[in-house]
């Protein structure tokens, strides 16, 4: 059994979770006393019968726990989801905005907004993104470009923006919705990384606070349900909520986990009874250790303390050099790694002795593992290609692989996604540019992980076809 084996033997070695999901091997569960709830969680899982409702038609147990949910969390509507936040991205994408129109969004977009363009036939017009030259930290949109871009661009249907961003930083949303709503168009917010954000004033406001419409949540990342278990959220009279229902009747599977489904539900009673304490305990936990480290490891300072990204640049290190040595020396795993260093993600369900753990394992780091050449400087690709077709019609064209440094100057076929986080580096329709291959090249060679591509060892690259278009 590979699955298992593997997954077992992550248990029994104990390995340390600055990642996702954000129960952090179900610890939390433990300590708060619902143990006695998840031994009996495998006899739970069913589907449809008396008494147990139905997820695409709740009138009974499902209908009140998200009725609870959406008082917890102060929106209007709350609705669980099962399919993960690309589900409920799509379903709120594709419920506002109707074939062939226009919905404006951040560059650094997850690859499910992207989708969900292909599957209702949406075409994007893009805000660029701000990003740091000295981590490649994507810190979000400025309000300046947000402006421009919805200016340019008021047959637009909907803003799409992420909040916070997959690092943790964040800006002023709430100007942006004002503005956006000032032009009529609705404001959706992928708050995949953000389900804690109403846990502590020490955090940033959520973006129910700030006055978005839908907001989508992952649960599973940064509180404690499991993983593929989503909310959605919607708040006024923007939204059409028959229609957004039927998307998601649509996008979702007809065959609902119940099991997620009561992880859902246990999150939102530990958020509610709970949270605070957790997440102000939490943030002491990173007060403490960010104290206690040593002076050659530089923290990015994140607008969500919860996040912590570790630069490995001053110590010679490339991120994925770092993340291989936590795991494999120190049995330390983090969330992701890029070429300048690597992310934590700390949830209410990390223990003391993890901090510690990583405290005493980056301090060995720069004892054992310095080097005294710093990392040269590799410049995120931050120039949105030019957009030739839209992703609908560049996915049904017709295709051809070429060798990649002959890519350079086409139009691409391929979904290009450095993982995590997820973000298309380059779209289906946009033309190819040497600054993306090389960037591309460059940091596939030092061990940054690219999908989407049908060649996965980064020989060749879909273009499309434009002689039989």
């Amino acid at each position: 059994m590979f699955i298992i084996n593997e997954l077992s033997n992550i248990v029994n070695n104990e390995v340390i979770s600055f990642h996702m999901p954000g129960h952090k091997k179900g610890r939390i569960y433990e300590k708060l006393g619902y143990k006695n709830v998840l031994e009996n969680l495998y006899k739970m899982d069913t589907t449809e019968i008396l008494g147990t409702d139905n997820l695409h038609s709740p009138e009974g147990i499902i209908k009140s726990s998200q009725k609870k949910a959406s008082r917890v969390f102060k929106s209007d509507y709350t609705y669980y989801l099962v399919n993960g936040s690309s589900c409920g991205i799509q379903s709120a994408i594709m419920s506002v905005c109707a074939p062939k129109s226009k919905i404006i969004v951040n560059r650094d977009c997850h690859q499910s907004v992207i989708n969900a363009c292909i599957l209702g036939d949406i075409d994007i017009e893009y805000i660029s993104c701000e990003i740091s030259e000295d981590t490649n930290v994507l810190k979000g949109i400025s309000i300046s470009n947000a402006i421009d871009v919805i200016d340019k661009n008021l047959d637009a249907k909907a803003v799409l923006l992420t909040y916070p961003t997959y690092y943790g930083m964040t800006y002023d949303l709430e100007c942006i919705c004002n503005y956006a709503h000032d032009k009529k168009m609705v404001v959706i917010i992928d708050e995949a990384h953000g389900a804690h954000l109403g846990l502590s004033d020490r955090l940033p406001k959520t973006a129910l606070e700030q006055g978005a419409d839908i907001v989508v949540q992952s649960t599973h990342k940064t509180l404690p349900s499991f993983t593929q278990s989503s909310m959605i959220h919607i708040k006024g009279n923007r939204i059409d909520i028959d229609r957004l229902l039927n998307v998601l009747r649509i996008t979702e599977s007809s065959s609902p986990s119940y099991i997620l489904l009561s992880s859902l539900e246990l999150a939102v009673d530990i958020y509610e009874n709970k949270g605070q304490e957790l997440m102000k305990e939490l943030l002491n936990k990173i007060r403490v250790f960010k104290n206690n480290i040593n002076e050659n490891i530089e923290i990015y300072d994140t607008n969500d303390k919860t996040k912590i990204f570790i630069s490995s640049k001053n110590i010679g290190l490339t991120g994925y050099e770092l993340e291989n040595i936590l795991r494999n020396k120190y049995n330390i795993q983090v969330e992701l790694s890029n070429y300048y260093g690597v992310l934590l993600i700390c949830t209410i369900g990390n223990s003391t002795k993890d901090f510690n753990s990583l405290e005493t394992a980056l301090n060995n780091v720069v004892k054992e593992d310095f080097r005294f050449t710093k990392l040269e400087n590799k410049e995120y690709p931050a120039i949105i290609p030019k957009k030739i077709l839209t992703p609908r019609e560049a996915f049904y064209k017709t295709k051809k692989s070429v060798k990649i440094y002959d890519s350079i100057g086409k139009v691409c076929g391929e979904c290009i996604v450095p993982y995590p986080p997820g973000i298309s580096i380059i779209s289906p329709g946009e033309i190819i540019s040497k600054e993306i291959i090389d960037y591309l090249i460059f940091c596939n060679s030092k061990g940054m992980v690219v999908s989407g591509l049908k060649d996965v060892d980064l020989n060749f690259i879909e273009v499309i076809d434009l002689e039989n278009i």
